[in-house]
């Protein structure tokens, strides 16, 4: 009951919050609280310039770190606020005022137990970039090398604490009263917020990440991850190598530095295309004030917060429905939806086949440089309501890379279009992960498996017939009689013995 109250308070002035900036259509559109609502609205003096996109952004914007996480989460949910909302809501900036030296003084004091004077040849006092979780100095070591080091902000942690716990309440009354939402999985979305913040605000899983990432790309010519320095790092501190370029949305910069904006953009999206079908591990945070061209003209890459990561059906799925999209084999998208079961089997097949060449063929039949497979799928899961289409979770913060990643190769290269320049690319790893080579190679490794396993299923098999015969495992008084001539006319003797080898491989298999 207290919890309720708490919730229902915080609601209230997150509700006023978006009253004032004329937005709180975000909670009458999930009819949710019609009470908080109405309190509201009362008194509030609205400022309704701009869309409502727009206005949602200030909103959120004013309500605090949280919620800007929240609404760029949100920004990949045209299945719920539609597509409009969802482009405004993704031009969301995560830029807050800086917090005092002192404060940040005392969290690397309270890290390592040491002043910053102490730790660094040079520490610059001003902040060269804030946002809603931490921001970073630059600063000299005592070897000479150039590091930039994040603090995280200080009682960050009890904040979002609070505010996931009354987005998860809301999520619970959305559920609750509107179970047309329950196919979007607003539970399950807010957990995968609150599991991407939880690792965002523990510096040391930021810190493995880069590390991880920066592994799988050694010895790549083209793609510069900054090495970490794990002596001074820790929980809420983290320093990492500086990296100086031009930030990858400076298309006049990058001109006059004397590179080309198309092979920098070759590079960039055969880096992020390799993150996500080579490795499965991707950088999930692909705005351009985290991406970089070098002097060398290779890209670089920092803030490695938010990571996500594909398993390999997922990582199967996903090339197979783009390709099926760039070649138009919209039946080929059908088939893996419902390979995949995220389309229900009694939906129909040829239904759906329609449906996707309805939304993408007016986006495909544009100039190359304007397709927008983002927005594709986001009209995708518009439609998915009447396929009963489930949201997957596990793929929304994908969802929202690709948004992103899309406009910052578009601000680099209009022209261009990654999708198509990465095509090759997803050609060659699905032809190597489903091809005729890779599932004899399936075979071959699974016949191995099993050989490797076959000694232990024997013995396994030998201790759980000794487990029946001396009584350790019960049998039931008809299988009993049944083993001493008098079976039950229900069991016959081929289900009995069928049954008892069963339970003899599955006790061989358990051991």
């Amino acid at each position: 009951m207290a919890g309720n109250f708490r919730n229902a308070l915080r609601l209230l002035r997150v509700a006023r919050i978006l009253a004032r900036h004329d937005a709180l259509f975000l909670l009458d559109r999930l009819d949710v609280a019609p009470g908080i609502r109405w309190a509201a609205r009362v008194g509030s003096r609205r400022r309704s310039k701009g869309r409502p996109g727009e206005r949602l952004s200030r909103a959120l914007q004013e309500a605090g770190p949280s919620f800007i996480k929240f609404g760029q989460a949100l920004s990949t949910r045209s299945d719920l606020l539609g597509e409009e909302l969802c482009r405004d809501l993704s031009l969301l900036q995560d830029n807050l005022p800086p917090f005092s030296i002192d404060q940040v003084r005392a969290a690397i004091v309270d890290e390592f137990g040491q002043t910053p004077e102490e730790l660094f040849a040079s520490f610059d006092e001003k902040a060269h970039a804030a946002a809603s979780i931490a921001q970073v100095h630059f600063a000299v070591t005592k070897e000479g090398r150039e590091v930039a080091v994040k603090i995280l902000r200080p009682g960050i942690e009890d904040a979002f604490h609070n505010d996931i716990e009354m987005f998860s309440w809301v999520a619970q009354m959305v559920e609750r009263r509107a179970p047309g939402y329950r196919r979007l999985k607003p539970q399950e979305s807010v957990a995968v917020l609150e599991q991407t913040i939880h690792m965002e605000m523990d510096l040391r899983f930021e810190a493995a990440g880069a590390a991880e990432i920066g592994e799988n790309f050694s010895g790549d010519g083209t793609f510069n991850i900054p090495s970490v320095d794990w002596s001074l790092s820790g929980q809420r501190v983290m320093t990492t190598e500086r990296l100086e370029g031009i930030p990858l949305d400076d298309r006049e910069a990058i001109i006059a530095a004397g590179h080309d904006p198309l092979n920098v953009l070759q590079k960039a999206a055969d880096a992020f295309f390799n993150q996500l079908f080579r490795d499965g591990f991707f950088h999930a945070d692909l705005h351009p004030g985290n991406l970089f061209v070098l002097g060398d003209g290779t890209v670089g890459a920092v803030d490695f917060g938010i990571m996500g990561r594909l398993s390999m059906p997922d990582r199967r799925y996903l090339g197979g429905i783009l390709l099926g999209f760039l070649t138009r084999d919209y039946a080929r998208v059908a088939e893996l939806h419902m390979e995949a079961g995220w389309i229900p089997g009694h939906k129909s097949v040829e239904d759906f086949t329609q449906a996707c060449r309805a939304i993408a063929e007016p986006i495909l039949d544009k100039p190359q440089s304007e397709v927008s497979i983002a927005r594709l799928l986001g009209l995708l899961f518009q439609v998915a309501k009447t396929f009963d289409m489930e949201t997957q979770p596990q793929l929304l913060l994908l969802q929202k890379t690709m948004l992103v990643a899309e406009g910052t190769a578009r601000s680099l290269a209009p022209e261009a279009n990654i999708w198509f320049m990465a095509r090759p690319l997803i050609e060659a790893w699905m032809v190597q992960h489903l091809g005729p080579e890779a599932r004899l190679r399936d075979i071959v490794t699974t016949g191995l498996e099993t050989l490797e396993r076959l000694p232990r299923v024997i013995r396994n098999l030998e201790k759980g017939a000794e487990m029946v015969a001396s009584g350790q495992l019960k049998l039931d008084p008809e299988t009993i009689a049944a083993l001493k001539g008098n079976p039950s006319p229900l069991v016959s003797p081929v289900w009995l013995w069928s049954a008892i080898a069963g339970l003899a491989v599955l006790v061989a298999y358990l051991l």
